[in-house]
């Protein structure tokens, strides 16, 4: 579905996340002409895209001759106290702002933009090739016809997700956002287990990649539970079934990933304040 929009966007801050999604959306149909970009130094490979694009960048935003229609905050989430106060300034009455600097409530876009609609988003890394997934809450001054835009904005890098409550944020952000971490260290233990089990590392490598990807893809398709994947590949008394006892028993895989979760989401709490 082609993505439009009634007016300019503005990204500010082009760095890889923020880069991903206007790549998706650039894909999507948006004409790049409507694009404006703030960014005092871009990414690398985000400033070859724009210049691609003919996407002009600029370090700071005075005015515009159009208020835009959103303004995508993908700066670092430290540095929103220093540029939202411009960003304020620039808004009109129906523009969206849609943030995903990770851990910043929407109180801290709405302590300089009181009656703006804010859309608060957490995507992971694999919207870097539109495989995200993203989940949004928004404050109450959002109109359904710009959760729609929020939602059609955020799709362009993968599956996109609501909450009503948003200090779900801070469990999502500990599942889903820094879930990839988890699944990339996951396959470095599986190759680093078959090193020690006799593997050449290399191969041992190439078995545990290929083994994650596959299986990802495999449960992608089937469509079935992880638990019935998992049921279906382990044999009674099985060589799978042996490696299972030692991951499900006592403080083993399900206890660790869960106190993993619980210690991410006790930081973006934190973070949070």
């Amino acid at each position: 579905m082609k993505f439009t929009m009634q007016g300019p966007l503005l990204l500010a801050g082009a760095g890889k996340m923020g880069g991903a999604i206007l790549e998706g959306l650039l894909a999507r149909g948006l004409d790049a002409r409507q694009v404006i970009v703030q960014e005092p130094t871009p990414a690398p490979a985000v400033a070859a895209f724009l210049a691609e694009n003919a996407i002009d960048v600029v370090p700071a935003i005075d005015e515009l001759t159009q208020p835009p229609a959103v303004i995508l905050v993908a700066v670092k989430p430290q540095v929103i106290d220093a540029v939202m106060p411009g960003l304020a300034k620039l808004a009109g009455p129906q523009t969206l702002f849609v943030s995903i600097a990770a851990g910043r409530p929407l109180a801290a876009f709405e302590k300089y933009a009181p009656k703006a609609a804010v859309v608060r988003a957490m995507p992971n890394t694999p919207a870097a090739i539109q495989r995200g997934m993203t989940v949004a809450v928004a404050n109450a001054n959002v109109t359904p016809v710009q959760r729609a835009l929020a939602n059609d904005l955020l799709a362009a890098v993968g599956d996109v997700m609501w909450v009503d409550d948003e200090a779900l944020l801070d469990p999502v952000t500990a599942v889903s956002g820094s879930g990839p971490a988890y699944v990339f260290f996951l396959t470095e233990c599986l190759a680093e287990a078959g090193r020690a089990a006799g593997l050449d590392a290399a191969f041992a490598e190439k078995l545990a990649r290929a083994t994650v990807i596959g299986s990802a893809a495999l449960m992608e398709a089937s469509g079935l539970a992880p638990a019935e994947l998992r049921r279906n590949v382990t044999s009674p008394g099985g060589t799978t079934a042996a490696a299972l006892e030692v991951l499900g028993g006592e403080a083993g895989l399900k206890e660790l990933m869960t106190a993993a979760v619980a210690a991410a989401t006790k930081r973006g709490r934190e973070l949070a304040k």
